[in-house]
């Protein structure tokens, strides 16, 4: 093997002949080829999980959620949700700092588990709000291990509920899924639902209230979770509720409603273009020259409709319709 190797002066010889272009390197077999990167060690997102989907599935969500919310702890934050992220689990657990209201949470029938994290000032912005206060929550510097006291415990349970319900009718419209809780946590790093390098899809929703007061509510899915529902994600994405019959009775009462709308109807004859100076300058009995069109426009709402022809019709003034005018024609 020691005698095929080139020695230092050949190695030198060769790159000095590939810098001034005396040595093609241009030449070989499938030099057209165009190389792309892959990690074996990530996993693949880019044909997976519709983002989009989830991102309208939130938006249902929030719609549910904030007034239920009002009910229950007498708050309506502004919530206001990011766009949908897939991150590496170990990325979104180091950005996180304790105390937190972190609830590990099962998405039936859908194996693994989720979380659920609440950020500690809408905890106590909330707690304030049901005992009557302005939702201030103000908070100090707290300390890693503080506890959630049995009150504040207690509210956490109740937006959780009120969650894991709007979540569940969120969702319906693409599949029938329950929430079932699991256990809950103070710390993040010890609710491992994935490993550090597997990939979560997350949901953040920053909430503001009326005091502004500024928190954050995130609801993290594994990947690999969603995985197998990605064909329904990709061809089920609705804004309604998913029952065709329902959009079609809707449609129909529309058009009905619609039908029933007034609107101005004219019949245009011709156009003349002329000058102010002229028009200034007319007289009873002057009489204007125009080439008469082969058809009228009927104009509705000063839209142009239809081509017509102008007559009588019985000692009644009528138009009959020619054809209906195709937008840009006119």
């Amino acid at each position: 093997m020691a005698d095929n190797l080139l020695s230092a002066d050949e190695l030198s010889a060769l790159a000095e002949g590939v810098n001034d272009g005396t040595i093609a390197v241009d030449t070989g077999f499938n030099t057209a080829a165009r190389v792309k990167k892959h990690d074996l060690a990530s996993e693949d997102s880019s044909l997976g999980v519709n983002i989009g989907s989830i991102d309208m599935i939130n938006e249902r969500f929030i719609r549910l959620f904030r007034p239920q919310l009002m009910d229950v702890l007498r708050t309506s934050p502004r919530i206001n949700p990011t766009k949908v992220q897939i991150v590496k689990f170990g990325d979104y657990i180091k950005d996180l700092r304790a105390p937190l209201s972190v609830n590990m949470l099962r998405m039936n029938p859908l194996r693994g588990f989720s979380l659920v994290v609440i950020d500690p000032t809408i905890v106590f912005s909330s707690l304030d709000s049901f005992f009557g206060g302005f939702g201030k929550g103000t908070l100090g510097q707290l300390s890693p291990g503080r506890l959630f006291t049995p009150m504040e415990t207690r509210i956490i349970n109740m937006i959780l509920d009120v969650t894991f319900r709007n979540l569940k009718e969120a969702w319906s419209p693409l599949m029938a899924v329950d929430f079932e809780f699991v256990s809950s946590e103070i710390n993040p790093q010890f609710a491992q639902i994935a490993d550090e390098n597997d990939l979560v899809i997350l949901s953040r929703f920053e909430t503001e209230t009326a005091t502004q007061n500024i928190g954050f509510f995130d609801i993290v899915h594994p990947y690999t979770s969603l995985k197998p529902v990605r064909e329904l994600l990709s061809s089920r994405v609705q804004s309604g509720d998913g029952n065709e019959e329902s959009d079609r009775q809707w449609r129909g009462e529309l058009e009905e409603a619609v039908g029933g709308a007034c609107m101005e109807a004219r019949v245009q004859l011709g156009l003349i273009n002329s000058t102010l100076r002229v028009v200034e300058s007319m007289q009873a009995g002057d009489i204007l020259y125009f080439k008469k069109p082969e058809f009228s426009i009927l104009e509705a709402n000063e839209i142009p409709a239809f081509e017509v022809q102008v007559g009588t019709l019985g000692a009644q003034v009528a138009v009959q319709i020619e054809r209906a005018v195709v937008p840009g024609n006119t």
